[in-house]
C-alpha cells in the first residue's frame, strides 16, 4: 500500500469540478484509492462521497492506494493535487 498526505490550497477546497476530475483520474486505475479526513474514509471513484467529506481550503487528507499499479497511481495523484488543489 501506499500512501500520501496533502493540505488543501485552493480556495475553494475540494470542491465538484476538482472532485469529478480526481474521480476520472481515481477510475483510471486498477488500483483501489481512499481519501480519508478527520477519520472519515471516502472511495476516490465515488463524486458523492468525497464531497461528502466537505474537504476546506487547509484541511490535510490522506491518500492511500493499494492495488496492482499502486506506485504508478500514488505518483500520479500527488501530481494531480499539487496541480489542481
Amino acid at each position: 500500500m501506499k500512501e500520501f498526505t496533502y493540505t488543501i490550497r485552493d480556495e475553494l477546497g475540494l470542491h465538484a469540478r476538482a472532485a469529478g476530475e480526481l474521480v476520472k483520474k481515481a477510475k483510471s486505475f486498477k488500483s483501489s484509492i481512499k481519501l480519508e479526513k478527520d477519520g472519515r474514509t471516502a472511495s476516490a471513484t465515488g463524486m458523492f462521497a468525497i464531497m461528502g467529506l466537505c474537504v476546506k481550503q487547509h484541511d490535510t487528507v490522506t491518500v492511500k492506494v493499494s492495488g496492482e499499479d499502486e506506485d504508478n497511481a500514488a505518483r500520479s495523484l500527488e501530481e494531480f493535487f499539487a496541480a489542481n488543489l
